[in-house]
């Protein structure tokens, strides 16, 4: 018989549904992104902005990019608790990885809600 033991602080549950969840909410941005672009046929600069001037979209873009970085949170976490073995190694790597995501967000932020 196989013994299993739970190593760390992940047991794979979580993470599976923050995967599922996050896909789930980027897929549905790329169906409206791609339902506005169909219908919406010879956007320009004006229409754009025009776009993002909408609160309601500028909180779709921000729950989409939040979730892409979610997405990546997980997924680069797994490769690296993986693949690096050095636990050191592994820490530097995944607080690089938190705070390029932080920086991400911040910059989401500024580009969103900023001024113009």
């Amino acid at each position: 018989m196989v013994r299993r033991e739970a190593v760390g602080a992940h047991y794979g549950l979580r993470d599976w549904l923050m995967q599922r969840i996050t896909a789930v909410a980027i897929a549905i941005y790329v169906v409206l992104l791609l339902g506005i672009l169909l219908f919406t046929p010879g956007m320009d600069l004006a229409a754009w902005q025009g776009l993002f001037a909408s609160q309601a979209f500028k909180l779709a873009t921000f729950v989409a990019l939040i979730s892409v970085f979610l997405h990546a949170w997980v997924g680069m976490r797994e490769i690296i608790m993986d693949y690096i073995r050095s636990t050191a190694v592994r820490l530097a790597l995944e607080v690089v990885v938190i705070v390029a995501l932080l920086a991400y967000t911040g910059w989401a932020i500024q580009i969103l809600w900023g001024q113009k």
